[in-house]
């Protein structure tokens, strides 16, 4: 029987959260070896165990996979959330690469300069109204289904709903008018694997601090 995944990452959301979400959602237990230190991504490195040098790095059946839309793919896939045919797969790879836009604004906001981190913010939520949940509500509104893709549970339902947590922290008032965003957040919230990770205590990660925000610079050498 082949081991739980191992994610290999520094102790904060960044680019690993889309998959512990995914492996949470399917229900997959996982461990977490995090990088403390510049020295412990060195030693990754210097092991080559990193292919292109970066992390996140997930130990899976086997593999040491790296890229993050590779291990989502991977995970997608192996867990039956990937559609149930190549059409299916389409809309799901245009909706998440939609989402990873979005995603990357918001994630990327704490390394904003503070003189332009108002001007940012007012970005992230002008995009969000009026070009990138408009998108996700006509979806569901065109279908009238309970999910986004072929009306079964996808990582496209699983990716949106990890999105409109961060919207909500931005803003909550950015989702008042998205009453099918609403509902397919709750839909999916009250999953009981995701229902367990929104839980107090599980390995869902909380926004970054200044100080964990500090101590990622140094792990990655970040000026």
């Amino acid at each position: 029987m082949a081991g739980k995944p191992k994610l290999h990452y520094f102790n904060g959301r960044g680019r690993m959260e889309s998959i512990r979400w995914l492996l949470a959602s399917a229900g997959v237990e996982f461990e977490e070896k995090f990088i403390d230190t510049p020295e412990d991504l060195d030693k990754l490195k210097n092991d080559g165990h990193l292919m292109f040098l970066q992390v996140p790095m997930v130990e899976i059946d086997g593999m040491k996979m790296v890229q993050t839309r590779a291990i989502l793919n991977y995970i997608a896939t192996k867990y039956n959330l990937y559609g149930k045919d190549i059409k299916e797969r389409a809309l799901i790879d245009m909706y998440t690469e939609g989402m990873a836009d979005l995603n990357d604004m918001i994630l990327m906001l704490p390394m904003c300069p503070p003189d332009q981190k108002e001007a940012k913010i007012a970005q992230i939520k002008e995009k969000t109204t009026n070009r990138y949940l408009p998108v996700f509500e006509k979806v569901l509104k065109s279908h009238g289904q309970d999910y986004l893709v072929g009306n079964r549970l996808s990582r496209a339902d699983i990716q949106l709903v990890e999105l409109l947590y961060y919207v909500e922290e931005v803003d909550p008032s950015l989702m008042a008018n998205f009453p099918l965003l609403k509902a397919l957040k709750t839909r999916v919230s009250n999953l009981p694997t995701v229902k367990k990770f929104l839980q107090p205590g599980s390995q869902r990660k909380p926004p970054i601090s200044e100080e964990s925000l500090e101590k990622a610079k140094k792990i990655f050498r970040i000026q």
